[in-house]
């Protein structure tokens, strides 16, 4: 009853002041109708050129034009932009719309050198009717050859005039690739080991810890399934590599390239022996210092505890 009283005595007050319950609803709505009305100024931007960005999305709620935008209505520099996310298969298909925005030189360039980092043609003058996108389809054909037959694949480099016959200017090629066949590249160091030198020496390991300095090594030059030549020729490589690029490292731990390279075999067995599956014993820390030291007996028994921690947290060196 209390309650009731108030509410009409609330109610005859409003009304009284002009502020009746519909009345200040209708007015709340034509406020808000007027506020949808107004232009939205502060989240509209034009760029330069006279394109309202504002309208040119609407427009493309309208049933005329629907799907995607009309990227040839954008400034140039936002429609390069959004090409540039695009896979070589994509930006063929965008130049079939946008013959103009798709075949773009700097646009093919940037597909080129973020598949292949390095070839020789691109610190050369370009040849009479050169392109980019013509030179991504060769490099497309070259890198699918080298992964049938690597020899075959590097000629074809070279009959295109895209490496020079350079052992530095191959190893630079494959430093910079990604899109090799790791075994089929396994089999063509083993031939070309002058290509492989220059290979090693691409490598900076300073100031890394040896077992992730391995890891690095094999991710580039992947190792042997199995124990042989090859591998101890990659590990000597290896060992001489590290030495020459932290000299200040192996003079305060009294190590010589013979002692890296057995740090190095025991790393590697280390990780096959903690890594299988099939090994149920594994080897502890304490076995593996005392093996290790007896191998170099000038190093550190700290260090070599360090060196198997690494592999016993992270895994494997060569995997």
């Amino acid at each position: 009853m209390g309650q009731g009283l108030w509410r009409v005595a609330r109610n005859q007050q409003l009304q009284h002041e002009g502020y009746s319950e519909q009345g200040y609803l209708s007015r709340e709505q034509s406020r808000r109708m007027a506020a949808s009305s107004m232009p939205d100024t502060g989240h509209r931007k034009q760029v330069p050129g006279g394109i309202d960005i504002y309208h040119l999305l609407k427009a493309r709620k309208s049933k005329e034009q629907e799907g995607f935008i009309n990227l040839e209505m954008l400034p140039p520099e936002l429609s390069f932009t959004i090409l540039s996310y695009l896979n070589a298969t994509d930006l063929c298909l965008a130049s079939c719309v946008w013959q103009d925005l798709a075949n773009d030189e700097l646009l093919w360039q940037g597909l080129c050198k973020s598949t292949w980092g390095h070839c020789s043609i691109y610190n050369k003058s370009p040849p009479l009717g050169f392109s980019f996108r013509k030179l991504y389809m060769q490099l497309d054909e070259g890198s699918l050859t080298f992964n049938a037959n690597p020899e075959e694949g590097v000629n074809y480099f070279m009959s295109k005039g895209i490496l020079d016959d350079s052992p530095k200017e191959i190893a630079k090629f494959i430093f910079c690739t990604r899109t090799l066949n790791w075994k089929k590249l396994r089999i063509y160091l083993d031939e070309r080991r002058d290509v492989l030198d220059d290979l090693v020496t691409l490598h900076n390991f300073r100031n890394q810890f040896l077992p992730n300095a391995l890891r690095e090594f094999f991710r580039h030059i992947h190792a042997p399934e199995e124990r042989g030549e090859y591998l101890e020729t990659l590990i000597t490589k290896f060992s001489h590599r590290f030495c020459a690029c932290n000299p200040d490292l192996m003079r305060e731990l009294g190590l010589s390239p013979d002692a890296v390279y057995v740090l190095c075999y025991s790393l590697i067995l280390l990780s096959i022996d903690l890594t299988s599956p099939h090994v149920k014993n594994k080897m502890s820390k304490r076995e593996f210092i005392r093996n290790t030291r007896r191998a170099a007996q000038n190093i550190s028994e700290d260090f070599v505890g360090h060196l198997y921690d690494n592999i016993y947290l992270i895994g494997h060196v060569a995997a």
